[in-house]
């Protein structure tokens, strides 16, 4: 059986299943088709520490390629649907990825890729949810997945070991980057952290079912979901978030755990009242989120709906240290992030000299064992190293008297007006407040006497409101929670955020426009 799983005794209870469709895939079914595809990959050469790559909506052929690597001591980089041909080919060079497989709800726009990735030995084209690959269609090199791997045998390789996924940054604040773990030979089922993390904090078993809302070709649901399934659980598969069906999800499948993003909070609290208590979600028992700062007062109104079963965690790709904390240890101290279970935490200044509690500085992680390395870029990963060999994330905040950590926003995004550091976070976190504001982002703009001032993009629930009338009361609304020279100048309406499912905000793209031409804040 796949890493980690006994199965004997699991049989052909579901792995995963598809929320749109409702198709199951059991535990031994995916051990057989993952078994399949590590004997192609196996015989195309790869062995352990070489790379595959994979782009593709969630669909039901996802775990199963994962699961192949995993088992044959792969890595293995899940590319973002949405990208286009150039960047897709970007990281499939820079990832080395010897096998490429594609969905065919994306072949369309890929069809260029051979060309541009002369590296990559084989090309695989495997079908989508209700949308067989059309045989047709596909131009030399590209094979059919399914005819291709319906030629192996479902028994394990020989001498299996464990793989890892090589996840890429999201970019949103330059170029991605892949983010390669230290890996050792592990021998095939050693269990790995976010195992632990499931068992020990979350008190995850095999009796539990798992919803994931989010692209599985991002870092936590991807580590989330192979977790679930090495520990025999079953995971609910989303094609993408959407309120209602999210609520009707956790009901229908009684779902025990799950993992969010505070914009998801934002939607499922903006829906109307009555609908929001028509759905009844008391069988969750733990509902996760990380990836972005939630704003106070967004999640103590979710903790008076859903009750104390919401559990944060701040850490990273690189896996160089986690702090997490649940609803009574957030509710003692609003705004947490949570305190240090892996790895010991310093504040610094630009200097890197230690900061006292409760003073803003660059966060780092202090911890033993496993390293990583921002492939091919030798400056960045040297860049995230302090003089006393701490890594950090670029994150900025700070410690309380009880070790509670506090995260400020990310180092690039702060804006420096005449003089003073202002951290957008802040204000973003009182302009999502107000009940016409869907969707909000706050960066600094060119400013010829202050350096920078700031500005604010907004996304509204209903975009017939926007107004100057509106720009001026939302004005006014964040001038009544903030100091002034926190507040932007200015506002500006937007049909829609560039927030990916995962929750960042690729905040560059809207800031670049506006700096286009210069090479410095300074003006």
């Amino acid at each position: 059986m796949y890493p980690g799983i006994n199965g004997s005794l699991l049989g052909e209870k579901p792995a995963y299943i598809m929320a749109s469709t409702g198709e199951s895939v059991s535990h031994s079914e995916l051990n057989d088709r993952s078994n399949k595809l590590a004997q192609f990959l196996r015989e195309k050469g790869l062995g352990p520490g070489d790379s595959i790559a994979l782009c593709m909506e969630n669909n039901v052929h996802f775990l199963e390629i994962t699961w192949a690597a995993q088992r044959s001591g792969l890595y293995y980089t899940p590319i973002s649907s949405r990208m286009g041909l150039d960047e897709v080919a970007y990281i499939v060079n820079d990832c080395n990825a010897k096998v490429f497989i594609v969905s065919q709800d994306v072949i369309e726009k890929l069809s260029g890729l051979p060309e541009l990735c002369p590296k990559v030995d084989s090309f695989l084209v495997c079908d989508s949810a209700g949308n067989p690959a059309n045989k047709n269609v596909l131009q030399s090199p590209m094979v059919n997945y399914e005819d291709t791997i319906a030629k192996y045998p479902n028994r394990p390789i020989d001498n299996e070991i464990e793989g890892s996924d090589l996840l890429y940054s999201s970019g949103t604040t330059g170029k991605p980057k892949g983010v390669r773990l230290v890996k050792e030979n592990q021998p095939i089922g050693t269990p790995d952290a976010v195992v632990m993390l499931l068992k020990f904090l979350y008190q995850a078993t095999d009796k539990s079912t798992y919803l994931t809302p989010a692209p599985l070709y991002h870092a936590a649901p991807l580590r989330f979901t192979m977790a679930f399934t090495r520990i025999g659980g079953t995971v609910i598969i989303m094609d993408h978030f959407e309120p209602t069906e999210y609520l009707s999800l956790v009901g229908r499948y009684q779902v025990t755990h799950t993992q969010l993003v505070p914009t998801m909070f934002v939607r499922m609290l903006k829906l109307d009242e009555q609908v929001r208590k028509s759905f009844d979600v008391s069988c969750l028992k733990c509902a996760i989120h990380a990836s972005a700062p939630c704003p106070t007062e967004i999640k103590r109104e979710m903790i008076n709906w859903w009750g104390p079963v919401l559990y944060e965690y701040y850490a990273g790709t690189e896996s160089n240290g986690f702090v997490a904390c649940n609803s009574q240890e957030w509710l003692a101290h609003p705004g947490t992030v949570g305190k240090s279970l892996l790895g010991t935490i310093h504040i610094t200044d630009e200097e890197e000299n230690e900061l006292a509690i409760g003073e803003d500085g660059t966060i780092w992680f202090e911890m033993d064992g496993q390293g990583f390395e921002y492939l091919n870029d030798a400056e960045k990963t040297s860049g995230s190293r302090s003089k006393q060999g701490w890594t950090t994330l670029g994150d900025v905040g700070h410690l309380d008297s009880d070790g509670f950590l506090y995260l400020t926003d990310r180092k690039a995004y702060m804006i420096i007006s005449g003089g003073v550091n202002i951290y957008p976070q802040e204000c973003e976190n009182e302009l999502i407040n107000h009940p016409k504001v869907l969707d909000c982002a706050v960066f600094g703009i060119p400013d010829s006497e202050m350096g920078e001032q700031v500005k604010a993009v907004v996304e509204l629930l209903d975009p017939t409101d926007a107004s100057e009338e509106l720009k001026t009361e939302l004005l006014q609304y964040c001038r009544s929670k903030l100091a002034h020279y926190k507040c932007p100048k200015t506002i500006d309406f937007t049909d829609q955020l560039p927030r990916y499912p995962n929750g960042k905000l690729y905040k560059r793209l809207l800031r670049d426009p506006y700096w286009k031409g210069r090479t410095s804040k300074i003006i």
